[in-house]
């Protein structure tokens, strides 16, 4: 290699490394966090649900634009579990904890831990009983889900018809679903609940809870689930028994496998959240936090009953 093809080389490289780090600069001087690299941390109920998954991807992607990092943590359904994690984050002097409680009363102790450690908390998809611990809460509109489920079920049984619930009641979330479900169809006698059983929100356990509910019941016209991955659990079951002929079958989340299920006729509808949406105005809330900017103490994001007349599906 030639003295001049070195210096050709020198030269280039000078020029890409100053660009680079003009482009860098523009970016420090432009965050309201300067060069300050912000730690985030996050805890899951449980992380094995594509809602989750999707909702810390929105929240990791907005963190990351203002040169932040997000450690995201599973609880696996375990209260003591997020307990431990939480103090985990707070013994790394994470700037900011999301949280998603797997116990909406049990979670306590955790939330006085980061008060303590003057560590705002974002709560993210299912709200806290001691809310006033907590810095904001950012959820759907749980209640209306079930509501728009419930509403929609009515039409279809033309208020008449014997009616399962599955359900997960140590996530208020959940609780306000199957809430705003009852409230509605209580309002009309012929409609029945015959059985409830929890899932936890989880696919096989659904599964198995209905399973043993079709062998005790004769006659069952629809199912409310707290969750898509429940109702996929419910479905599995009503196949396994090869006894799923119009029975109307309902989730909450708007998953790409419940929409897939409805337009196979096997998922009546779902009522669909927003988890981008949800997890990008959560990490938008915790950097204006950080700025020493107002924040709303509790945002609502809007749901929307999905069935085969608006579904869109590739």
């Amino acid at each position: 290699m030639t003295k001049k093809t070195i210096v050709m080389i020198l030269i280039i490289l000078m020029v890409l490394f100053t660009g680079v780090l003009s482009v860098y600069l523009s970016f420090i001087k432009e965050s309201p966090f300067g060069e300050k690299r912000l730690k985030f941390g996050a805890t899951y109920m449980n992380m094995n649900n594509p809602y989750f998954v999707k909702l810390n991807e929105s929240i990791k992607k907005t963190v990351e634009s203002q040169n932040g990092t997000l450690i995201a943590l599973d609880a696996q359904l375990e209260v003591s579990k997020q307990i431990s994690q939480v103090d985990d984050l707070i013994s790394q002097k994470v700037d900011v904890i999301f949280l998603n409680a797997v116990d909406f009363k049990g979670i306590k102790p955790a939330l006085i831990a980061a008060k303590k450690a003057n560590i705002p908390v974002i709560v993210v998809d299912s709200p806290v009983f001691d809310d006033k611990l907590v810095d904001c809460t950012v959820v759907s509109e749980n209640y209306n889900a079930g509501v728009l489920c419930a509403r929609d079920l009515v039409a279809k049984l033309n208020g008449k018809g014997n009616v399962v619930i599955i359900e997960h009641p140590t996530a208020k979330s959940a609780i306000q679903r199957i809430e705003g479900f009852e409230d509605t169809i209580n309002k009309y006698k012929e409609i029945k609940v015959v059985a409830r059983k929890i899932s936890n929100g989880q696919l096989e356990l659904a599964m198995e809870v209905m399973d043993s509910i079709i062998q005790s019941n004769k006659k069952i016209d629809a199912v409310m689930c707290l969750n898509d991955p429940t109702a996929l659990g419910v479905i599995a079951a009503f196949e396994n028994t090869k006894k799923n002929n119009k029975v109307y079958i309902y989730g909450v989340d708007g998953a790409d496998d419940a929409l897939a299920m409805i337009e196979k006729g096997k998922l009546t509808a779902t009522a669909a959240q927003s988890p981008d949406k949800i997890g990008k105005i959560a990490a938008e809330t915790a950097l204006k936090k950080l700025e020493g900017l107002k924040i709303e103490n509790y945002i609502n994001v809007p749901v929307e009953l999905i069935n085969k007349q608006n579904l869109v599906y590739p």
